[in-house]
């Protein structure tokens, strides 16, 4: 059956059904895919699926909030590689909390290449669990990732020696923590198949082998298999406040860095524990020095193939539109 999509704003029909595409192609906790959109003649909602929140691993709803993020930043570039300005309203609703952002497709734009470029690689990124190899990530590639966050109001700090060796123990600690709860083990297990045919969670083909050292703790998707690795470059996304919109705004800064990584053949994947466990978290802001919340670590480099995970069918997200956008 042929999805029947409305035409918003200056996209057509064609381009509303690509840039939604582009869109899902985002990343989320366990690829739980938390967002849900809406087309109207004057705009897209995005909107949060509350079935779809993780009340163990992400209780406040922080993580969800991320992905979200991740997909609005997708929708962005992609309908600006379209020729249109997307203008956004942010939780344009009181009283609707699930109503995330309302983008208007309503005005053509010169193109600014450099989003454009990043609007490319949607379809390319996607997280690597492998271990990775020794080639070091160039400083140069460091310093646009450090850009692409500042561009989205959030900044990746640049981390001492101590302040890494901190890292590694809050990382230990979370996952020691969470592997010993029984109730993150059922939820995390419910959400990683093993070969499930289903359209969401992680899949065991694209779990990966962990690094045999372990220096980084990985959470184990692979069905327990090892492989040699070498250190990866290790990086903290923060915001300086962390209201709702803080944290959709880095789920946007996030999904920058990853598109500007991917555009430059660089792999990254999620070091989630100690943004996960809220007393870790704490510890993790004062190990940055007290000005930033952490709100993503991720693990950058270069590493084996492997298959990206499934995306729910275009129609599995797309909802009745609200006034504010017809």
């Amino acid at each position: 059956m042929t999805l029947q999509v409305a035409p918003s704003g200056l996209l057509s029909a064609e381009q509303v059904v690509s840039v939604l595409h582009s869109a899902t192609l985002a990343p989320s906790t366990h690829n739980t895919q938390p967002w849900l959109f809406s087309v109207g003649p004057t705009g897209i909602e995005v909107r949060a699926d509350a079935d779809r929140t993780l009340p163990v691993a992400d209780p406040d709803r922080r993580e969800l909030l991320l992905s979200c993020g991740a997909a609005l930043f997708n929708l962005r570039a992609a309908i600006h590689a379209t020729g249109v300005h997307p203008a956004i309203s942010y939780f344009p609703r009181r009283g609707d909390p699930e109503l995330l952002a309302l983008v208007r497709p309503r005005a053509a734009a010169a193109t600014d290449r450099k989003l454009a470029s990043l609007a490319e690689a949607i379809p390319l990124r996607h997280t690597n669990r492998t271990p990775f190899t020794a080639k070091p990530v160039p400083g140069g590639a460091l310093g646009a990732l450090r850009h692409a966050a500042e561009v989205e109001h959030a900044w990746l700090p640049r981390l001492d020696e101590d302040q890494l060796a901190g890292l590694k123990e809050l990382i230990r600690e979370s996952h020691r923590l969470q592997t010993e709860d029984p109730a993150f083990r059922s939820e995390w297990q419910r959400w990683t198949g093993r070969g499930r045919n289903r359209r969401d969670g992680v899949p065991f083909a694209a779990g990966g082998a962990v690094t045999a050292d372990d220096t980084w703790v990985l959470r184990d998707y692979g069905g327990g298999s090892r492989a040699p690795g070498a250190a990866p470059l290790v990086v903290v996304i923060g915001t300086f406040a962390d209201l709702a919109i803080d944290r959709l705004r880095a789920g946007q800064a996030m999904q920058r860095v990853l598109l500007t990584a991917t555009a430059r053949g660089i792999d990254a994947s999620f070091i989630s524990q100690p943004v996960e466990v809220p007393a870790i978290r704490a510890r993790l802001r004062d190990l940055l020095g007290g000005g930033l919340w952490p709100q993503i670590v991720l693990r950058l480099g270069y590493g084996a193939p492997v298959p990206r995970t499934p995306r729910r069918a275009l129609e599995d997200v797309l909802v009745t539109p609200s006034p504010l956008s017809v």
